[in-house]
């Protein structure tokens, strides 16, 4: 063997193959059940194939099997973690075949636990994304806030998370005059309860009133924890950069579209309910990269307290209604159910045959917390769905991973995936 035909032996067995394997679904940082198909050449990227449908439930075959009132906890269950902007955009489109307006307080209402469902979103991704890239103190200050808005929606709906509290015609019920309180136990004390209680004495809206109050301070720790962080801009910085044309291209919407400097928000540009009556701004990134959509969701947070407070100052003035009169579609009263037999009888024919719409089709969008959630939704005439599809917010966004994380390293695979806000009950569906 001549000393050439020894050295490219050599240069054959130095090459390094490129490596394939899995990425989840049972990995932490997969944000769910996604399993990520990860081939890399040495520690970069070359291929990410996401496999998704380990979550899927037929949420949308389902419907077609139920009347219409029964399908509204079916959303709860599609992005888990911002329940009533799901409801939100499936009532809007019955609404739209119905062609009924409801009242204008139920409007506010809506419009209120929109942007308490949005910080709800934004503090779990905020911490979940902090977890993912290793700041792990963030995701306790988050929780804090996290467990006063859904205490909101216990006081409001009884549930925490599954609220089923929006309705075709308004909301379910009004917002209730006194909070839950504190007892004491083994744990806290009287005088421990006492301060628990503090902002708890008054209303729903007294206690919204008070964490509006104190939420932007909240912000500014979150901010104070990770903006300037020399080793968050590092993980983040120039990771998963998308310009602005090619967001728009791969059909980006919400925070993710805002990142990439492009302003688009339907609360601004297709206003529904009465967003057209606040007061707020549109916060965009500049160079569309991991560290921009975190900027973007942290002051959407700051925009999104705004909005609540008009909310809280408009309801505070304003009794009202909050069901459509019409009781072929929303039920009447508990006490005039049992003491009157036609609202009996629409009370039974609500609850099991429920109403028919006209044939037709709708589609209904909203600004959902991680981009338009759409419902499109056909009706033949029946009190259940011909067909119903859902525009889910982030399916868009993970389609265009792999064209994210081409070229980074693995350890960006999990910022970039984590910066995209996926949650699988709405992309499995």
């Amino acid at each position: 063997m001549t000393a050439r035909t020894e050295k490219e032996n050599k240069e054959k067995k130095a090459e390094i193959q490129n490596y394939t394997f899995n990425f989840g679904p049972q990995h932490p940082s997969a944000h769910g059940v996604l399993r990520l198909i990860l081939e890399v050449d040495g520690e970069t990227v070359v291929r990410a194939d996401p496999h998704v449908g380990l979550l899927h439930r037929a949420t949308e075959k389902l419907a077609e099997t139920k009347p219409y009132l029964h399908n509204i906890g079916y959303m709860d269950r599609l992005d888990y973690v911002s329940m009533m902007c799901n409801e939100h955009g499936y009532v809007l489109a019955i609404e739209k075949l119905l062609g009924i307006d409801i009242p204008l307080r139920a409007k506010y209402i809506r419009v209120m636990f929109d942007e308490i469902t949005r910080l709800l979103n934004h503090l779990l991704w905020l911490g979940a994304h902090g977890l993912d890239i290793g700041a792990m103190s963030v995701f306790l200050y988050c929780f804090r806030e996290r467990e006063d808005l859904l205490d909101c929606y216990e006081a409001a709906s009884g549930a925490r998370m599954h609220a089923k509290y929006y309705r075709p015609g308004g909301v379910s019920r009004d917002l209730p005059d006194q909070m839950p309180q504190y007892v004491p136990s083994r744990w806290h004390n009287k005088k421990d309860v006492a301060k628990m209680n503090k902002n708890r004495e008054g209303s729903l809206l007294d206690f919204i009133e008070d964490f509006t109050k104190r939420f932007p301070a909240c912000v500014d720790e979150y901010e104070t924890l990770l903006t300037d962080n020399r080793i968050w801009k590092q993980r983040t910085v120039g990771i998963g950069v998308v310009s602005p044309e090619r967001a728009v291209a791969l059909g980006f919407t919400g925070p993710m579209l805002r990142g990439s400097g492009v302003e688009w928000d339907l609360r601004k540009k297709q206003p529904y309910e009465v967003y057209d009556q606040m007061d707020f701004d549109i916060p965009v990134g500049v160079n569309g990269d991991c560290y921009d959509r975190y900027l973007v969701r942290v002051a959407e947070m700051r925009q999104t307290n705004r909005i609540i407070v008009q909310c809280v100052k408009w309801l505070r003035e304003n009794p009202g209604p909050v069901l459509h009169p019409d009781h072929k579609i929303t039920p009447p009263p508990r006490q005039d159910m049992k003491e009157n037999m036609e609202s009996l009888i629409h009370h039974f024919k609500l609850m099991t045959e429920g109403f028919c719409l006209p044939a037709g089709e709708a589609y209904a969008a909203i600004e959902h917390p991680k981009g338009e959630f759409g419902v499109y939704l056909v009706s033949d005439g029946a009190n259940k769905p011909y067909r119903l599809k859902i525009r889910a917010a982030g399916f868009p966004h993970l389609a265009a991973l792999e064209e994210m994380v081409r070229g980074h390293m693995i350890a960006d695979v999990v910022a970039v995936l984590s910066s995209l806000d996926i949650v699988f009950g709405e992309i499995d569906r």
